[in-house]
């Protein structure tokens, strides 16, 4: 699979990042219970197989059929199981799933809601439901980011379709801060070579190719450093609080007692 920013690869994305979406899987695996387990988003499974256990079933969603195979294959042997679905509309039966967990996902969607509506309708009664998504005013230049959240606003769309919505930050030691800003400053740099956004008026195949070129570039002046366990950042980096400003990275969302209003009850 090729580099494109889309999804974090082994080797290939910064070692910061990769412990970021490892501590968000960290906290949820934390606060999930036993029976059925829902990662949506789940890509290769390479985080998404941290759940399986014997009193637990796991299944992960992709929406890419190669991916969702390719992580059957590689982690199937770990009781792991991946299906090709649409994130926006989940293939499966209201009420099905004890736990679900959408992790860097919800940004991806150019109407969300549609997404949160059917991570409730799938959790069962007394589940839990996870969403984490970059905060807003933290969050780096991404075409795939298509609609960000700040701590209201995911607040709000996801108090419409659970009856309890718990909001935390998932915040950085200062080096892991450190690392994320040091790209930062890169990621301007190049975008200074666009003055007047002339990537944002490109068609959006156009667009998503020149990030993708831009990144695998920077990363290759970086990946001495920042990949492949040389910058020395893991998960124990990062640590969930219960205070979120404008630098606090992710937002973490647990989420109860999901509403099923008379369209998520038929499946529709």
């Amino acid at each position: 699979m090729k580099l494109t920013g889309e999804r974090p690869m082994q080797g290939e994305t910064p070692d910061s990042l990769l412990a970021l979406h490892a501590a968000g899987y960290r906290e949820v695996r934390a606060r999930m219970g036993t029976g059925r387990f829902l990662d949506v988003g789940c890509g290769l499974g390479d985080e998404s197989v941290g759940f399986t256990g014997p009193d637990r079933f796991v299944v992960g969603v992709d929406y890419d059929a190669e991916t969702a195979a390719a992580a059957t294959q590689v982690h199937g042997a770990e009781g792991f199981r991946a299906v090709c679905s649409d994130g926006s509309a989940i293939g499966v039966a209201p009420n099905t799933f004890d736990d679900v967990c959408s992790s860097h996902l919800i940004e991806h969607f150019v109407e969300p809601e549609h997404h949160v509506r059917e991570v409730s309708r799938v959790l069962s009664t007394g589940g839990k439901a996870y969403f984490l998504t970059p905060n807003k005013p933290a969050d780096f230049e991404n075409p795939y980011h298509v609609y960000l959240f700040d701590p209201e606003d995911l607040q709000e769309m996801l108090s419409r379709h659970f009856g309890s919505v718990k909001l935390y930050g998932l915040d950085a030691s200062a080096d892991a801060k450190a690392d994320f800003e040091k790209r930062r400053e890169m990621a301007q740099k190049l975008l200074r070579l666009d003055p007047l956004g002339i990537r944002h008026k490109l068609p959006r195949k156009a667009f998503v190719w020149l990030h993708a070129t831009g990144r695998r570039v920077a990363y290759r002046y970086t990946n001495t450093e920042q990949v492949g366990g040389q910058s020395g950042i893991t998960e124990h980096d990062f640590f969930l609080t219960e205070e979120i400003d404008p630098s606090t990275l992710v937002l973490f969302a647990v989420c109860e007692d999901p509403i099923q209003d008379s369209e998520s009850a038929s499946g529709s």
